[in-house]
């Protein structure tokens, strides 16, 4: 379906950076520091317990001869590996044991990685949805430039590519929300809105963008969501590049909601989004890899198949995959 790229122009060239700071498009309630205290210091209040999932080793013949259908492998968190007509691309690559500036204290890593940056196919393309520990991690990021160097190319939203230039890295893509570029024949990305905020000092909040992706192959289009509170914004993302063939979508890090809630979805949301951008097919994600909010680590599977089933989808058009495994979603064009 062609894309209305008159209505793409005029939504980019809204501003969306004030006195150097980005805002959502919709107002959210912000939480400050008093919030947070309030949340991390409540009467009786708990991190769940950490779990270690079932860890499945991808096939490396698999990795480096990838079918002619979409092949994606879940690395943890809300980083995979996708492999299409010869492109081989990284959703926010996070292999460190923290998802933290320090190695001793930060969110601590429960199921390993399944690839390191060595079992790795030759890396094209990464997609950064935002700065924060648990979706760009210096170490990981270090890793992919020594090994493929300027070969690779990080697709990121405005305002960081400072924080990149400063490690040396200077193949980038940096585009804000609606924009978009050609990365060959047959194929273009595209920066689009979520609903977050960035930040990794307590200096530093807003200073750069937040975004979803979306790629488009041949007319296989893939979304990923990065990191994202429910807003209308994705019943617009729907209107434009609906049918979306593959949705990468996140389902964990949701309690308390009060807190939570503008910047992170329940897996009921995630429905709503899965079904507002118009996905043929999605995968969870943002689960069962750290534990950073209040709810169990293995609850948002469960509350998933639960809203599919209120809403009358089966759990295989919105399925939940193991760390590690290799799969192919079905090939529609």
């Amino acid at each position: 379906m062609p894309v209305d790229r008159h209505r793409l122009a005029d939504l980019s060239s809204q501003a969306r950076s004030h006195g150097g700071r980005y805002r959502n498009l919709e107002p959210v309630p912000r939480h400050g520091l008093g919030d947070f205290l309030r949340w991390q210091l409540a009467p009786g209040r708990r991190f769940p317990k950490g779990k270690r999932y079932t860890l499945l080793r991808p096939d490396g013949y698999l990795l480096m001869n990838p079918p002619a259908r979409p092949q994606l492998v879940w690395l943890g968190h809300a980083s995979f590996l996708f492999q299409y007509r010869g492109l081989n691309l990284l959703t926010d690559p996070v292999l460190s044991d923290r998802a933290s500036p320090f190695q001793l204290v930060g969110p601590k890593r429960y199921t390993p990685p399944a690839l390191t940056v060595a079992d790795m196919p030759d890396i094209d393309l990464v997609l950064i949805s935002h700065n924060h520990y648990d979706h760009l991690d210096e170490p990981t990021v270090r890793q992919l430039y020594r090994r493929f160097g300027d070969r690779l190319c990080f697709c990121i939203p405005s305002g960081l590519r400072g924080w990149f230039e400063k490690r040396g890295i200077q193949n980038l893509m940096e585009l804000g929300w609606w924009q978009s570029q050609v990365l060959a024949d047959n194929q273009e990305i595209f920066c689009l809105p979520a609903q977050h905020f960035s930040g990794r000092t307590p200096t530093d909040t807003n200073s750069s963008l937040w975004c979803s992706w979306l790629l488009d192959i041949e007319g296989f289009r893939l979304f990923f969501a990065g990191d994202t509170g429910y807003g209308r914004l994705f019943r617009t993302v729907g209107e434009l590049f609906s049918p979306i063939d593959l949705a990468l979508l996140p389902i964990g890090a949701y309690d308390p909601r009060w807190f939570m809630a503008p910047v992170h979805v329940a897996p009921e949301e995630a429905v709503s989004i899965h079904q507002d951008i118009g996905a043929r097919q999605s995968v969870a994600m943002h689960w069962g890899t750290f534990v950073l909010t209040d709810e169990p680590m293995d609850e948002p599977p469960r509350r998933l198949r639960a809203a599919l089933e209120r809403q009358g989808l089966n759990e295989s058009e919105f399925r939940v995959m193991q760390h590690g495994e290799v799969w192919s979603p079905p090939l529609t064009l």
